[in-house]
């Protein structure tokens, strides 16, 4: 452990290399805090190591029972336009997603509450995964309704941009859930290389966090920013989210998931989201 070793002299202080009184002076000894941690940091630097494989992540963490790709887009609106934008979203993407032709479902769709002001979140569902996005886009292409809504929903937006998801094998599978309830979109963008990582302590973590359901989805990116995860919750108001999250710390195994992977994350955010008028999580 490393250790200064401060020695009084008259009014003034000297670093000594022991700790020693000396002529009756007396002694001060100031510890580094980094020393007093340097066991804890170095354990969760190095977390659980994970054995080489020749299996592509996405096949070891993705449900294998189906074949369900996810999109995820961010809309930032202008500030002035958001009433307009939520009306014509709610006129147009019902229909198009009530035709049996187009393999994609809206999930959800929300305005963002707390977190980036002025923003919409949607997120669908593609059965079928990469044939049945690339089959969407190209009958999207045809529709006229639907080039119609792009051009007049281009002129309300400041950006931008969407990622293409999997979701994880040990999360629920998102449906749509009565209301009304208010939505927590946790965004994690992992240290490239730890997603294995992450998916092993969440595996056991998701159990602690489905006792009151509030577990909606879990994904993870596959084009987009990489090593990104969504964890996407249901509460009833923010003060139900407090308890809830409070009460997970008095469950055995929540305060080690946390503690072994936090170190994983790069950067986090919340955001806290209200579902528009049509979206199938209320």
């Amino acid at each position: 452990m490393a250790t200064r070793v401060l020695q009084r002299v008259g009014n003034g202080l000297k670093q000594t290399r022991n700790g020693l009184q000396a002529n009756g002076q007396v002694t001060v000894v100031v510890r580094s805090l980094s020393a007093f941690r340097e066991d804890s940091w170095f354990k969760s630097l190095f977390v659980r190591k994970v054995d080489p494989r020749k299996d592509a992540h996405s096949h070891l963490l993705a449900k294998k029972e189906d074949n369900n790709l996810y999109k995820i887009q961010f809309h930032n609106v202008k500030p002035e336009c958001l009433d307009a934008y939520n009306a014509l979203c709610e006129d147009v993407l019902p229909s198009i997603h009530a035709d049996a032709e187009y393999p994609c479902e809206l999930v959800g769709t929300w305005n963002t509450w707390y977190g980036e002001q002025d923003q919409a979140v949607h997120l669908w569902r593609y059965r079928g995964g990469y044939p049945a996005l690339t089959e969407v886009m190209n009958k999207l292409r045809q529709n006229k309704k639907f080039m119609d809504y792009r051009r007049e929903r281009g002129k309300m937006l400041l950006s931008r941009r969407n990622q293409l998801l999997l979701e994880f094998s040990f999360w629920n599978e998102p449906v749509p859930r009565s209301g009304p309830n208010i939505y927590e979109l946790r965004s994690y963008q992992l240290r490239p290389g730890t997603m294995i990582e992450w998916g092993n302590y969440w595996a056991r973590a998701i159990e602690i966090r489905q006792q009151n359901h509030e577990a909606v989805g879990g994904f993870f990116s596959q084009i987009g920013s990489l090593y990104t995860v969504h964890h996407l919750w249901a509460y009833k108001d923010l003060q139900s989210r407090e308890d809830i999250r409070n009460a997970a710390w008095q469950r055995e195994g929540w305060d080690e998931v946390v503690y072994y992977t936090v170190p994983l994350i790069q950067h986090m955010e919340s955001r806290i989201m209200i579902p528009m008028k049509t979206s199938p999580l209320k």
